[in-house]
């Protein structure tokens, strides 16, 4: 299956059109996302000079038809053409893409193909240039053409045994309203502070030196900052919200909060003080009020506390009520289970992570060792050549590395299109588990603080009835 999109590339202002083809051409052939450029083929011309080939072309047909390109003229076309995840290997994908390209322009027009597979589903960026080879004429975009470009790609991947989508009126389609939240710098770093908080460092330093052993810069002033590689500026922990600032780190650090990884906002707090920020959650923990009246907080704050107490206690009772729990042994039970289960849903995501993990990286070393094994070959016959180790040495290096994760494995070395398979699989339940890991966590946080509520509650009225019967004593003696 492979979805299409036929896309006209302009010329921009302020540019020349060498420049303007260099930068859609560059972005095209990324080494990072074509595993070093292997999967980029073209026709009648050089990937390494696309841009210059195609410029060529164009003052050739200037010369011709002595027409000149205007500013706003369509200097090539992009194809984009997406498989689904798992289909198709990147070999694969790349000479179907080869394929659809001079179907569609009819062997009229150079062209390269970029393969990229940076991402769990492998998509084609098929440039192929405005102006034909002969120099004498451009391609017309007609009505439908992307209608026609579905249909051309559609036939082809049913030759090559592939899936296609499924057609839908035009009264059937369905426009895309919710898009997904991009991810920033600070979720990258949240991100990684997570594991780094898994291995329970003691104090702020410790926690630094496991993000610098992760590659990031740290900086201590007024402020705690860290900084990713290739990132411009440092960012402060303080901007990385809720449960994440530093104050909030070192209550972790001192053991007066837990720290759940995942997610912002997985603080759940332990200790008998009043939380930084009002909880967004209709049940929030009790405060014990003579720990704030021995603070000297003032009487408005103690006030605040008081009032806090009391309506937390009717939506803990509330939520007991709609949980049906008449007895505190039920509600032990409940805060197990629901600990339990979201402890096991926490589990199999860490399990897929891990996974993918692994599967990108035994990707690189199958790629790498591929790309390599021309150049170990020629060593080996070279007698082992510390001169020519030394002339080869980056790609010697990779395919060692590749050979010793080979022999860790156990059975044959998989093949791409079945990692690429069980990536888009787990991938895939990856994405529908986490509705339920949202879920679980929820769940698991409204037992344990309404076990909380409950334990301090019943806590702060034995210690009234000790006061109390300590007065009686006094005053009778």
């Amino acid at each position: 299956m492979a979805a299409t999109r036929l896309i006209p590339m302009h010329m921009q202002k302020g540019k020349s059109v060498r420049q303007c083809l260099m930068e859609r051409t560059d972005y095209a052939k990324n080494p990072t996302k074509t595993e070093e450029g292997e999967y980029v083929s073209s026709y009648e011309c050089m990937p390494e000079t696309v841009d210059l080939d195609f410029a060529y072309t164009k003052k050739e047909y200037e010369q011709i038809t002595g027409r000149k390109n205007g500013s706003t003229d369509v200097i090539a076309y992009q194809i984009r053409q997406a498989f689904k995840p798992g289909e198709v290997s990147p070999e694969e994908a790349n000479r179907i893409g080869y394929e659809t390209a001079m179907r569609w322009t009819k062997g009229k027009h150079a062209f390269i193909v970029a393969t990229h597979t940076d991402k769990a589903h492998i998509h084609n960026h098929i440039i192929y240039n405005s102006t034909t080879l002969d120099a004498g004429h451009k391609y017309k975009n007609f009505f439908f053409s992307s209608i026609a470009l579905r249909r051309l790609s559609d036939t082809i991947c049913l030759e090559n045994g592939l899936s296609v989508i499924e057609a839908k009126k035009p009264s059937e389609w369905q426009k895309r309203t919710v898009y997904p939240k991009k991810r920033t710098v600070r979720d990258e770093i949240r991100q990684v502070i997570d594991p780094c908080m898994e291995k329970n460092p003691r104090s702020m330093d410790e926690l630094l030196l496991l993000l610098e052993e992760m590659g990031f810069e740290t900086k201590r002033g007024k402020y705690v900052s860290v900084k990713m590689y290739g990132q411009k500026n440092f960012i402060r922990f303080r901007s990385l919200g809720d449960g994440y600032r530093e104050e909030d780190l070192e209550r972790v650090f001192r053991g007066e909060k837990k720290f759940v990884p995942g997610v912002r906002n997985e603080m759940i707090t332990t200790a008998d003080t009043r939380p930084d920020k009002v909880s967004d959650s209709k049940m929030d923990m009790l405060l014990d009020i003579q720990k704030i009246i021995a603070k000297g907080k003032g009487p408005g704050y103690e006030r605040w506390a008081r009032i806090h107490n009391v309506k937390m206690i009717a939506q803990t009772l509330l939520f007991l009520e709609e949980k049906d729990i008449r007895s505190i042994s039920l509600l032990n039970q409940k805060t197990e289970e629901a600990t339990k289960r979201f402890a096991e849903i926490s589990g199999r995501q860490k399990e897929i992570e891990s996974r993918l993990s692994e599967i990108s990286e035994l990707k690189k070393h199958i790629f790498n060792y591929s790309k390599t094994k021309e150049i170990y070959a020629e060593y080996k016959k070279h007698g082992y050549s510390k001169s020519f180790f030394e002339e080869h040495r980056e790609a010697l290096t990779l395919h060692k590395a590749a050979k010793e994760a080979f022999s860790k494995l156990e059975g044959p070395i998989p093949k791409i299109k079945d990692l690429n398979e069980e990536y888009g699989k787990l991938l895939q339940e990856k994405k529908q588990n986490y509705a339920e890991y949202r879920r679980a966590r929820k769940e698991m946080r409204d037992f344990q603080t309404a076990k909380y509520n409950v334990e301090r509650f019943y806590q702060t009225t034995g210690d009234k009835e000790n006061e109390r019967g300590k007065k009686r004593n006094t005053t009778v003696l």
